[in-house]
């Protein structure tokens, strides 16, 4: 099969995700890395190390010149994915945006529409969805092992400077609960998909000396009345666990490489431990490279990732005004 060249705008910072992306890119063995973008010089030069075989370019117009270029990943920050996806999507190449995917509604739905009228790929890169944890939840609320879930708590916190990164400057980063509290959201959503009626915010700035929050929080009201509670905070002394999942036979508590199932029988509750391994995260490229060379369905669709990012719009909606906000088309 003939392989689907790959580029990556970005390369280094703080994670080194543009070397990850390129390593689940080839371990497709249908998508292959052939080039890179990056602005920083030291940056390009790690690139042209760490992968000799592809071309590194100081500009994405050049970039995009290059044919062999077929798709596109953006491992930049935040508030630059709409422009460098833009540019992308207009270039006719398929795109794939670190998540989030955007900052605003606005901005994901002029990236669709470019998608639709260039008939090219668009995809965020919630590589969390494969997290062993909410793999194993999902498949515990689909078996109905507690039940009918109503109540989801999701939280990631704890209390410390999150530093001077742009991750902590809320012009570049769209505020602290971009990072991950987009993951968190799709978490949610993934665990009750229901209809979104409203969504209320509680946002704080009290503490450190960045641009960001230090505590935001989004209460999500599904129709029929579930709901679902997520928080991440910067200023949180006492430590709350990631999942909190109440059904009406039982519930699920822990996460990370630790659930636990509780389950009353007789007036008494059993717990049981489950410890759920490792991800699934290279699953990404390999949807993207199955949608694209045999029309599989896309798993992370765009569409997908405009609710996240209508909750977390309007959480901060919510919290300015102190009233709930119904997100956009839902």
């Amino acid at each position: 099969m003939k392989s689907i060249g790959w580029g990556i705008i970005g390369y280094g910072g703080q994670y080194s995700m543009g070397n990850e992306h390129a390593r689940y890119i080839d371990a497709t063995g249908v998508l292959k890395t052939v080039a890179f973008c990056e602005v920083e010089p030291a940056r390009l030069e790690g690139a042209r190390k760490d992968h000799p075989d592809a071309t590194a370019y100081a500009s994405l117009d050049e970039m995009l010149k290059n044919p062999v270029v077929e798709g596109v990943t953006i491992v930049t920050p935040h508030n630059t994915h709409f422009d460098l996806a833009m540019q992308v999507l207009r270039a006719g190449r398929h795109a794939v945006v670190e998540k989030p995917i955007c900052i605003t509604v606005r901005e994901v739905d002029g990236l669709i529409d470019e998608a639709r009228k260039n008939k090219k790929m668009l995809s965020a890169y919630h590589n969390r969805r494969w997290d062993a944890d909410i793999l194993t939840i999902k498949s515990l609320v689909q078996k109905g092992t507690i039940g009918e879930v109503f109540h989801v708590e999701v939280t990631v916190g704890a209390y410390g400077d999150p530093g001077s990164t742009w991750r902590s400057d809320k012009k570049a980063s769209g505020g602290c609960f971009y990072d991950w509290g987009v993951h968190l959201v799709d978490y949610a959503l993934q665990i009750i998909p229901d209809p979104i009626e409203s969504v209320t915010g509680f946002f704080h700035k009290r503490v450190w000396n960045v641009s960001n929050e230090d505590h935001t929080q989004a209460i999500i009201r599904f129709k029929g009345g579930k709901f679902a509670e997520v928080t991440v905070s910067t200023i949180a002394a006492a430590p709350r666990e990631k999942f909190r999942i109440l059904g009406t036979k039982g519930a699920i508590t822990g996460g990370w490489d630790l659930l636990r199932v509780h389950l009353p029988q007789q007036g008494f509750s059993t717990v049981d431990e489950i410890r759920v391994g490792q991800g699934q995260h290279p699953q990404f490229y390999l949807n993207v490279a199955a949608h694209l060379t045999s029309g599989a369905p896309l798993a992370v669709t765009p569409e997908s990732a405009r609710r996240n990012i209508g909750v977390i719009e309007c959480a901060e909606q919510s919290a300015k005004t102190g009233q709930p906000v119904k997100p956009p088309h839902e």
